[in-house]
């Protein structure tokens, strides 16, 4: 409030009362409180994010079997996934079927047989 140039004010205006002042000061205590507070809320759910984002699982980290066994003469005609399963169409000796493989272990969780009637 020492700036003579002061646009809020006009040059008939009294000065505030000590009450109000007092009053002023707290106000402003409180909103510069509330500021920090309020940055420091938005610092802990940006870090937060980037924490969640930071430690997902990287492409290095997954787990995929090497090898799927098949029968002899089996050709695989489709791949897919579904569920976190691999389902493959093959055909052997006329027949097609579905075998689901688990990519982690390669092994077959379970095989559909489509056969004509």
């Amino acid at each position: 409030m020492n700036n003579p140039i002061d646009d809020n004010h006009a040059e008939g205006d009294e000065p505030l009362d000590p009450a109000a002042m007092q009053l002023q000061q707290k106000l402003r205590k409180l909103l510069v409180g509330s500021t920090v507070i309020m940055g420091l809320g938005f610092l802990a759910v940006f870090a937060a994010i980037f924490y969640k984002l930071s430690s997902g699982k990287n492409s290095s980290e997954l787990q995929i079997a090497a090898n799927v066994a098949l029968p002899a003469g089996a050709r695989v005609t489709s791949i897919d996934v579904y569920e976190g399963a691999i389902v493959l169409l093959t055909e052997e000796s006329g027949v097609q079927a579905l075998v689901y493989i688990d990519p982690v272990t390669g092994k077959t969780l379970a095989k559909t047989e489509f056969l004509s009637r």
